[in-house]
């Protein structure tokens, strides 16, 4: 992972759950960990990685991810061993 997508686990990891991390740092992210992002229907955003397919929502007009999304972003990302 390249120094620039480090600081994106950090943030994901911290406690309590921030909001505000650009979503565009997060499929940065999910990218440099391996995944295939497509685009679907709206604002969805299908994210293929660790042989699963989730799908997320692409916050708009705001280009910051709430809380309950950074949530379940880092729960999947801990069941998968990720770390900060």
């Amino acid at each position: 992972m390249k120094g620039k997508h480090a600081a994106t686990p950090t943030q994901i990891f911290a406690r309590p759950v921030p909001s505000g991390i650009r979503w565009a740092d997060i499929e940065a992210l999910f990218i440099a960990l391996g995944a295939e992002i497509s685009e679907r229907e709206g604002s969805r955003v299908s994210v293929f990685l660790f042989g699963e397919v989730k799908v997320f929502h692409r916050p708009h007009p705001a280009p910051t991810t709430d809380k309950g999304a950074v949530a379940s972003i880092k729960r999947w990302l801990e069941a998968h061993g990720v770390e900060p």
